[in-house]
């Protein structure tokens, strides 16, 4: 995809996309540490971001081989043509200038016809698109030494106008360490000679985590940083300038996944309305329910154990829309096979928000039968669903809860969900009657062979009491506007949670953060 259509681009912020589809050039310096994924990121500008017939990789630290052993997906004839060798540029462009040396004016008379060429270009009309790249600042660098991949990437970026070209050079300093310039010096010549005098777009990559004073030179700035977050690895990737682009999300998480860079949650619409359409559902391995999220068992193994209790331990940041995208497939997956769901909600969490998003992928009927919600602020209701336990004494709100057991697990009394959020059970009924009713609820559910989801609020008193029973447990966090997934209880990496990009919601996939 061009960048000139100004589109999202899956993996790329779509601030970058508006910026490099700017009107005429831009120059970019990516920095950051080793390891932090710099190339990474200037090979995926390069297939994303750049036509294939005009966009160049300058590698001044690893050969060709090098890069197509890292990265499989650069083998494909259309990059290999992208990725130029400086050590083999440097031959090609010898062995060029040697055989043609014959046919040649010298480079004084040369650049004495260029400079007439263009005196004459500019009598009596507007400049138009620019048609020659400029040279001027690169041959006064020429005078000290030369540079025949430099010259080389010039004439193909030449031989690509008016069209607007992408250049992107690993490393800045490969660079001017070889020949001995200030690299402030280079950028320069680059930012006039191709950036303003050529249209062109030249990404330059920084092998350090400061630019040293040179930013002011260029039109943007991006800094990718690594951290440790519970003693897990978290890349970051930080717009610091982006000269006229709107900068929307500052921040993003990062993956390298398959040899691949991606900047997660580039896609703004996830939470849109969820199509409609009967779920299918994803068979249960022996022993095991399937969460609904083929990522999700394979991280545990096949599934949530049966009989289990599985803790969810939520952020604050972090939305009910967000770490619903967990749990909506799995109560799909069981609503499609006859099973039920009793659900104590979480504050801020709706009954009817719920019944419409599952009735859009199975029928009306089988939720209104199969489902009931306690409410206990509720005094009376006209849903079938929703149980008023608030108008119950005791004797009621056991035989209601009887009922609601009976309705979920319908007439062949098949295993049903326990979702349970225990801010409500802790703020409604005191953290001990809660530890208690919980007891009960996995002794029940073992038994009975349920399976049983309990989601955790920051802190609450119950916590440790309860995740001490829970047969797994997982931290749902948000990072850069991403939510994200990683396991104590197994322990995991962290996994970004997003809609499924082909499928949509309620289908989610999990994406590990590496």
């Amino acid at each position: 995809m061009s960048a000139n259509d100004g589109s999202t681009v899956g993996g790329v912020p779509p601030e970058v996309i508006a910026f490099l589809s700017g009107k005429g050039g831009r120059s970019l310096i990516v920095k950051g540490g080793a390891g932090t994924g710099k190339t990474t990121f200037g090979l995926e500008l390069l297939e994303r971001v750049g036509q294939p017939s005009r966009s160049y990789y300058l590698s001044t630290r690893v050969g060709d081989e090098a890069l197509y052993r890292q990265f499989p997906w650069l083998k494909t004839s259309e990059m290999r043509t992208r990725v130029l060798d400086a050590a083999k540029l440097f031959l090609d462009t010898i062995n060029a200038s040697g055989k043609a040396a014959d046919k040649q004016l010298p480079e004084s008379e040369q650049r004495k016809i260029r400079a007439g060429k263009e005196v004459l270009g500019t009598f009596g009309q507007e400049r138009g698109p620019p048609t020659r790249v400029d040279r001027t600042h690169l041959q006064a660098l020429l005078q000290r030494s030369p540079m025949p991949e430099v010259e080389n990437v010039y004439s193909r970026i030449e031989r690509a106008l008016p069209e607007k070209s992408l250049l992107v050079i690993d490393s800045l300093e490969g660079v001017t360490h070889k020949y001995g310039l200030e690299m402030e010096e280079f950028v320069m010549a680059l930012q006039k000679d191709l950036v303003e005098g050529s249209s062109a777009d030249v990404v330059m990559i920084l092998e350090k985590p400061e630019a040293g004073g040179i930013e002011y030179l260029v039109d943007g700035l991006i800094s990718i940083q690594r951290e440790e977050l519970d003693e897990r690895r978290v890349r970051h990737l930080r717009l610091e300038k982006l000269r006229a682009t709107n900068i929307g999300q500052a921040r993003y998480a990062v993956t390298l996944a398959g040899g691949r860079f991606e900047a997660l949650g580039t896609t703004r619409d996830g939470h849109g309305a969820p199509p409609t359409g009967a779920w299918k559902p994803v068979s249960d391995p022996e022993r095991f329910y399937s969460t609904g999220i083929p990522d999700f068992d394979t991280l545990l193994g096949g599934g949530f154990r049966r009989g289990s209790f599985n803790a969810f331990e939520v952020d604050v940041n972090v939305g009910i829309d967000d770490y619903y995208m967990l749990f909506t497939p799995t109560f799909l997956n069981f609503l499609s096979q006859g099973r039920g769901i009793i659900a104590v909600l979480a504050a801020g969490e709706s009954p009817d928000k719920l019944r419409e998003t599952l009735v859009r992928h199975v029928p009306a009927n089988t939720f209104d039968t199969r489902v009931r919600i306690p409410d206990y602020a509720a005094n009376e209701t006209e849903e079938p669903y929703i149980l008023p336990m608030a108008r119950f004494g005791r004797d009621e709100a056991l035989r209601a809860m009887v009922a609601a057991d009976k309705a979920a697990g319908g007439p062949d009394r098949k295993p049903f969900i326990e979702y349970t959020a225990f801010d409500t059970f802790e703020s409604l009924m005191g953290d001990q009657v809660a530890i208690r009713l919980y007891f009960q609820g996995v002794s029940r559910a073992k038994h009975a062979g349920n399976l049983g989801i309990g989601l955790l609020k920051p802190g609450l008193l119950v916590s440790s009491e309860i995740l001490n029973m829970m047969d797994t447990y997982f931290r749902v966090i948000n990072i850069d506007n991403q939510p994200c997934i990683y396991g104590i209880r197994p322990r995991t990496t962290i996994y970004a949670i997003s809609p499924d990009p082909e499928k949509g919601l309620p289908h989610t996939v999990l994406t590990p953060i590496v």
